[in-house]
């Protein structure tokens, strides 16, 4: 059965005269007769009753109607979704992200999509750290992922959206706490709390290299998924942790940041995706991402004006929680 029957059938039923129905689709009179014709034999039943005078709906022609006009508006809703689909207004688009400090991020990116392609829907993946968020880019089970510089996988593109730096957290009565900074060599031997060794966490790697490259292995006593678990075990006195500047929104009882001495450890975060991902959704949040999240600026300085020996340090002035450990 064609489609274009059911649009003739119904231009004849709400004419009741075939010459009007004819000029209504734009084609000659004899040929829509044919496909009424043809409609009524593959259905097996009269649709319409003709005299030379009028024409009139069968029962079964009534009966018919209104599936058929279900039909062609279902047709119409299908044609025009693809179409949107199609222009990148439309679609699903999986973003895999973690860390305590996307409450800034992802919350700008959503919104931004959300006004821009209200058709789009973003699939959030949480506790999908860096590394492993860029593994998921690279086998495509993953559109989009905030993950850690550097990105060298084969076909995956990359656009900077972060720069932070590198800092101590650590108890507020802590031996250390009373320093305007604090060095990394000082950490050895300290119980340190940090991510699991598997979770793919970035931030664990750096922190362990900046350890190891100060002469000392840290001694993890603790492990914990996310970085709000992981800052309030410190501020308990489970221990230390080397953490980000975009953390410092976490405000606890306890609990101090500290920046380290040295040249600064800088992490850059990015959004990366698959440079032969066919999907349209993807490209247009990708547009909107580079108005929502634009290029980032330096790391906000950390170095606190007074040393005290006690109470959550604030964060500076300017900034950006943007990370994904």
């Amino acid at each position: 059965m064609e489609l274009r029957y059911l649009a003739s059938f119904v231009a004849v039923a709400e004419e009741l005269h075939f010459g009007r129905a004819a000029k209504r689709l734009h084609m000659a009179q004899p040929p829509l007769s044919q496909q009424i014709r043809q409609l009524e034999k593959e259905l097996g039943v009269q649709l319409f009753e003709r005299s030379t005078r009028s024409v009139r709906l069968t029962s079964a022609g009534e009966a018919f109607l209104e599936p058929v006009r279900t039909v062609l508006a279902d047709l119409e809703i299908a044609t025009r979704v693809a179409k949107a689909a199609g222009r990148g207004e439309y679609g699903r688009v999986s973003v895999g992200f973690a860390g305590a400090s996307s409450h800034a991020t992802l919350p700008r990116l959503t919104r931004a999509v959300r006004a821009a392609h209200p058709g789009i829907e973003l699939v959030m993946r949480g506790q999908t750290y860096a590394n492993r968020a860029l593994a998921r880019v690279a086998d495509g089970s993953l559109d989009l992922g905030f993950v850690r510089l550097p990105v060298t996988q084969p076909g995956v593109a990359h656009r900077v959206i972060a720069e932070e730096e590198l800092i101590c957290a650590l108890p507020s009565d802590h031996r250390l706490a009373r320093r305007r900074r604090i060095s990394v060599a000082d950490l050895a031997g300290e119980p340190f709390v940090s991510f699991p060794a598997r979770s793919g966490s970035s931030l664990r790697d750096v922190a362990v290299e900046a350890c190891e490259s100060a002469g000392h292995h840290p001694r993890i006593v603790q492990e914990a998924p996310d970085s709000y678990t992981i800052l309030a075990l410190v501020a308990m006195g489970v221990g230390v942790t080397l953490t980000l500047t975009s953390c410092m929104h976490i405000q606890q009882t306890g609990l101090v940041y500290r920046p380290l001495s040295g040249p600064p450890v800088l992490l850059r975060m990015a959004l990366a995706w698959r440079t032969d991902n066919p999907s349209a959704a993807l490209r247009s949040v990708l547009d909107v991402a580079g108005e929502a999240l634009p290029a980032p600026l330096p790391a906000p300085s950390v170095l606190p004006t007074t040393a005290p020996a006690s109470g959550p340090a604030t964060t500076a002035p300017g900034a950006d929680p943007d990370s994904a450990h």
